[in-house]
């Protein structure tokens, strides 16, 4: 398939059924630091439960829906990723996600991943909108929907329940014009 160059000899590639023992350990690695912040069927364990996320993702790409991306760093172990969590080419939208163990934080890797998303959703394919949810305190996942050039465009009150306890959830996005004049891109030739 393709891999694509990230900062600091980091690569950027689909994260597939055959990776899901490298998933799974990636996984043990990460899972506590990230379960707050992403869906709890996203946080599995062991090889199976890879491999069963990792299954959901390949049947929903295969429908040209959401799809599943590594961040692998230079030593090629699995650091992270990015992903569409929601992917509706018809519909003209998308939601973007990350995650990463913390080793991998600070490195702007997740940002420049997620512009590569973003370049494709909205200029390869054409869609119109982006949209990026992180619970109202996670203060680096709104650090990056700003660099991205995205807009809080509202909050939504006790949307995210995680430990007994609803938290409240941010709605950013991005349109493909303020997209492309973010990225200093013209717009495509109809």
């Amino acid at each position: 398939m393709f891999s694509l160059p990230l900062r600091d000899g980091a690569c950027l590639r689909p994260l597939e059924l055959r990776h899901a023992e490298q998933f799974a350990t990636h996984l043990d690695r990460a899972r506590e630091h990230i379960r707050p912040w992403v869906g709890a069927g996203f946080v599995t364990e062991g090889v199976d439960g890879a491999r069963g996320t990792l299954l959901r993702y390949a049947e929903r790409q295969a429908a040209d829906g959401a799809r599943l991306f590594g961040i692998w760093s230079a030593d090629d172990t699995l650091v992270g990723g990015v992903m569409f969590t929601a992917f509706d080419a018809a519909g003209g939208a998308c939601e973007v996600g990350c995650w990463l163990e913390p080793a991998a934080e600070g490195h702007g890797l997740v940002t420049e991943a997620c512009m590569v998303l973003l370049d494709w959703a909205l200029t390869d394919r054409g869609l119109h909108r982006a949209e990026w949810h992180c619970r109202a305190d996670n203060e680096r996942s709104a650090a990056v929907a700003r660099r991205l050039g995205m807009t809080l465009e509202g909050v939504r009150r006790e949307a995210w329940p995680f430990g007994g306890v609803r938290h409240d959830k941010q709605v950013w996005a991005v349109l493909a014009p303020e997209w492309r004049a973010h990225r200093g891109q013209t717009a495509p030739s109809q």
